[in-house]
């Protein structure tokens, strides 16, 4: 029974259903990440080097010992070919822009047993039997934070429950002004990542995730993908598998930061999802190339073919 009776009203409860309701719940994917790595008792992960440094914070957090791999030209793991991993080792494999094919997770399952497969770039991807999974769901919907983890281990002690209504600012401005109006608050709100603990998905944000059509935002998201790449035909290793429901459309070129910054003074705003590794790795190489070079441009659900066909105007605008 509520403690409270009569007042003001809150935002209504939704009934519809999650995506994945059966997944465990967490309040980000790097503490869903600590909170695997916890339960596993891994001691020895393998990173790639093209990745988001907040996995590396993961693991600095838990005392995991981190062996930082290279990928090849088709971003497939560099590893000793006598790699045999022990009790406590695990290999990170990251499905950047959907390109990690269940059969080639299954190939990683077979030769190693011990992987974890992060699927922040692929929501729509469902999990494997037996196969350690991450997803982030403010990456594809407007939230504030929300994971799930997809695993069969036995979890350590049960977490707190997280509240999200302090967070919530910049996406609720943002519906109704625009992004410049609230960017500042979102970096702020983004700060804040860093510290966060490990707890349970708030209340609010599963609340929300019952609220979501998300097969409406899957045909959307292909619908624009298809558009974008019929517009805007692009040739490299993120582009070779056709994901269902995309992240974004990794459209590459030659000159990447240039071209950010002229669609940024155009209000197209492209994020550099790995700028750690420009500033870490040397410039020749691909994982820095990809990073500067690959602009993943919007094609999600608050976007139609007129949007897209502006991003691509605009870009053959700016191109020589």
């Amino acid at each position: 029974m509520k403690q409270e009776i009569g007042g003001y009203l809150e935002l209504e409860v939704f009934h519809g259903k999650e995506y994945y309701p059966d997944l465990v719940k967490v309040n980000l994917g790097r503490t869903a990440l600590c909170w695997l790595l916890e339960s596993r008792k891994i001691e020895t992960l393998y990173l790639p080097f093209f990745l988001c440094d907040s996995v590396i914070d993961a693991c600095e957090r838990q005392g995991t010992h981190v062996i930082f791999y290279p990928l090849d030209k088709d971003l497939a793991p560099v590893l000793p070919p006598d790699l045999s991993l022990h009790t406590g080792e695990y290999l990170y494999l990251v499905n950047y822009y959907g390109q990690l094919t269940d059969e080639k997770i299954l190939y990683y399952k077979k030769h190693y047993e011990n992987i974890i497969v992060d699927h922040t770039h692929a929501f729509y991807q469902r999990p494997l039997p037996g196969v350690d999974t991450l997803y982030s769901c403010r990456k594809f919907f407007g939230l504030s934070d929300g994971a799930y983890l997809s695993t069969d281990a036995t979890l350590t002690a049960e977490k707190e429950q997280d509240v999200s209504a302090k967070r919530m600012g910049h996406i609720l401005g943002r519906f109704e002004k625009d992004a410049g109006t609230y960017y500042q608050k979102m970096l702020d709100n983004a700060a804040t990542y860093h510290q966060m603990e490990i707890r349970t998905m708030s209340r609010l944000t599963q609340n929300l995730l019952k609220a979501i059509d998300y097969e409406q935002i899957r045909q959307k998201r292909n619908e624009n993908y298809a558009f974008l790449k019929e517009l805007l035909p692009s040739e490299s290793p993120f582009t070779r598998v056709i994901p269902d429901g995309p992240f974004a459309y990794p459209y590459y070129h030659k000159n990447g930061i240039a071209l950010r910054k002229a669609l940024a003074k155009e209000k197209i705003f492209v994020p550099t999802n790995w700028s750690n590794v420009i500033r870490d790795c040397a410039p020749d190489s691909y994982e820095y190339q990809w990073a500067a070079d690959i602009l993943p441009l919007p094609c999600d659900q608050r976007y139609g073919k007129e949007e897209m066909q502006r991003i691509a105007d605009v870009i053959h605008a700016l191109e020589p």
